[in-house]
């Protein structure tokens, strides 16, 4: 029975000392376990995204701004948050 109760003990000492040494790890190399995370990030976000102008700095064919994007008065687009004109009281859900 003391052989087993031995045993545990020297399990439990390599686990606990297992614990504190990657505790320790973390702590030291913090900055660049960030960074790499950071940077992984970035490259997942940019390759999800494609080739948007702006990110990756060329032409995606997106559309050009003009006047066809922009909708004309009275096209049925409420002007204010609930549907009235902006400022109006009446606008007002209270």
């Amino acid at each position: 029975m003391q052989k087993i109760i031995n045993v545990l003990a020297v399990a439990s000492f390599a686990v606990s000392g297992a614990v504190v040494v990657s505790g320790v790890y973390v702590y030291v190399n913090r900055d660049s376990i960030i960074d790499g995370v950071k940077s992984q990030v970035m490259d997942a976000v940019t390759s999800q995204l494609g080739g948007l102008a702006g990110l990756a700095g060329g032409d995606a064919g997106l559309p050009v701004g003009g006047g066809a994007l922009v909708p004309e008065v009275g096209s049925g687009i409420p002007s204010g948050p609930f549907g009235g004109a902006s400022g109006s009281a009446s606008a007002l859900p209270f």
